[in-house]
């Protein structure tokens, strides 16, 4: 059962606790500066710093669970068709947070909720190419 639930929900459910605990909760406008407040820097070779902040951190992780959901969306199981469906939901759910919460209105949530509309596109375009090529449409000469 849990490999029918969407992957990307993690880092949309990171995103969800970090707009949670700002002051205002949902309806914070802080989001923005949180997601671009430094966590660490690197040294580069160069000699200057890379500063990376949590926005970073997690459209990295989104993008690494991406990778994996459009792995899993090349099974052709049962579980993959209601794996589709949820990853629906959550991007409705995340197309609703975006447009009506001032937390969710940043440009991090914006590329987060991207990459779930990817994983559904993709999701159902590969179930549709793989079952075009499931059933054998018969030739006109027969």
């Amino acid at each position: 059962m849990f490999a029918a639930l969407p992957l990307l929900a993690l880092p949309v459910l990171a995103y969800n606790v970090a707009a949670l605990t700002l002051a205002g909760g949902f309806a914070s406008q802080e989001a923005a500066i949180r997601m671009s407040e430094p966590l660490f820097s690197i040294a580069m070779s160069n000699g200057g710093q890379w500063p990376v902040n949590l926005g970073d951190v997690m459209l990295l992780v989104g993008l690494i669970v991406l990778f994996i959901e459009l792995l899993k969306s090349t099974t052709s199981r049962r579980t993959a068709i209601v794996n589709h469906a949820l990853s629906m939901l959550l991007f409705v759910a995340c197309l609703v947070e975006f447009l009506l919460a001032p937390a969710f209105a940043t440009s991090t949530f914006f590329l987060l909720t991207v990459m779930v509309l990817l994983d559904v596109l993709a999701g159902f375009i590969v179930t549709i190419v793989s079952a075009r090529r499931d059933v054998d449409f018969g030739s006109d000469g027969a």
